[in-house]
């Protein structure tokens, strides 16, 4: 299932979410020196470490490899990977930056980013294996979603068998793509990452006020009927 929209429309366009889509577009291919598929090349000592973050935080490794929990949200491991991230946070990134704003959703952003990877670490804090991408970050994004628009409609596309749309209610389908990071095993994944970033933006919201004080002010409309093929 790839999310294609959700059913709001607000007045200022999501600058803030389309220049990370950018981003992680741009960094991806200059990464790979303009390859579509190979190996990470330009940024590849960029990469979060969990055993590395483990030795800093133990005061044993170099503080610079701290930098890395902020380098590794924008890289990602190859096309499928950063398209994934790319959609889902096309898909939900502009009504979360619109309620937050963009200075606030780019903060909280990097935030979520930090902390899913943190949540990785304590998973397994010893390895050495790569964990790179925007999916513990965008993990945040979809948590805030969850709290704060529960009740509206995404249009969701189903392939590769079907080719047809069909719509769910957020809260149904973030519940499920949660609860698929808790249950589901995903080789090569960072699922505790994923799961991490959710419950990092749920948290902000709660910090924040709920939803109530944070979308007291909003103007949207809505999509009174999404057509369905």
């Amino acid at each position: 299932m790839i999310p294609i929209r959700d059913d709001l429309i607000f007045r200022q366009r999501a600058i803030l979410t389309l220049t990370l889509v950018g981003l992680i577009a741009v960094l991806y291919f200059w990464d790979r020196e303009g390859r579509i598929w190979g190996a990470s090349i330009a940024f590849a000592d960029l990469a979060m470490r969990p055993g590395q973050i483990s030795d800093v935080l133990r005061g044993q490794g170099d503080p610079v490899d701290l930098s890395r929990l902020f380098t590794s949200i924008f890289l990602h491991a190859n096309l499928p990977h950063m398209v994934t991230n790319v959609v889902f946070l096309f898909a939900f990134g502009p009504s979360v930056e619109a309620a937050l704003g963009g200075v606030r959703f780019a903060l909280f952003y990097l935030f979520w980013g930090v902390v899913a990877f943190l949540a990785q670490i304590q998973a397994a804090p010893e390895s050495m294996v790569p964990v790179l991408g925007a999916s513990g970050a965008i993990g945040g994004v979809l948590g805030a979603y969850f709290l704060l628009f529960p009740g509206n409609n995404i249009k969701l596309l189903i392939i590769p068998f079907l080719w047809r749309t069909f719509v769910l209610p957020a809260w149904v389908l973030l519940a499920f793509w949660f609860a698929t990071q808790l249950l589901v095993p995903q080789e090569g994944v960072a699922t505790w990452a994923h799961a991490g970033g959710f419950l990092a933006g749920m948290a902000t919201v709660l910090v924040l006020g709920g939803r109530n004080a944070i979308l007291k002010d909003l103007k949207y409309d809505t999509i009174s009927e999404f057509d369905e093929d």
